[in-house]
């Protein structure tokens, strides 16, 4: 992903005037957190033609952390408009800023569209190959959906245990009612695909 290097708050205020979506990091330049984070999101492939990515050293730009309250760096503030909206602290991998932005382009092309937005979940662990199936099904059909690992998270594996009654992944949660494996006739019916 290409960052955009900016020196003062008037720049950012430039910036954010003409970006639709736009995402700022502050970064210390030399502090391993913060080139850890920098380089992470560096290495996001993805389709990002709405998204504007800007970054600035604190160490050399002075008057933008604190406008925003920002005490820790790193941190990637997303902004709507001229206002935060968001903010991530810390490094993270790749795959994490990955998902992030995926699912801001594919928010916002929900918003885009007149159907009202579902509340999807999709419960997996990191080795099943079925849940990158239905995670790829629904970013084909642009589904914004929210990911939870139960490998690493027993209370979520336990809540999805209670509302389906089955232990197995993936399972596919939309709007209360829960579709395990890749049912793919069922996500068409729930999501109201064709």
């Amino acid at each position: 992903m290409e960052i955009t290097h900016i020196r003062s708050h008037s720049d950012l205020m430039d910036n954010l005037a003409k970006a639709k979506n736009a995402y700022l990091l502050l970064y210390k330049n030399e502090s391993d957190t913060s080139s850890c984070a920098r380089k992470q999101i560096e290495e996001v492939e993805i389709e990002t033609g709405d998204i504007t990515m800007l970054a600035a050293d604190v160490s050399e730009v002075r008057d933008i952390h604190g406008q925003y309250g920002i005490s820790s760096v790193p941190t990637l503030l997303e902004f709507d408009g001229t206002k935060v909206k968001n903010m991530v602290k810390g490094c993270h991998d790749s795959s994490y800023y990955k998902s992030y932005f995926e699912h801001i382009i594919y928010e916002l092309k929900a918003d885009a569209s007149d159907k009202p937005t579902k509340r999807v979940t999709v419960y997996t662990t990191p080795t099943c190959p079925w849940c990158t199936t239905v995670k790829n099904f629904l970013k084909k059909h642009g589904v914004r959906y929210t990911e939870i690992n139960v490998a690493a998270d027993q209370s979520a594996a336990q809540a999805m245990v209670s509302k389906s009654g089955q232990q197995g992944v993936p399972q596919t949660e939309i709007n209360g009612e829960m579709v395990i494996g890749f049912d793919q006739s069922k996500l068409n019916r729930l999501l109201e695909l064709k």
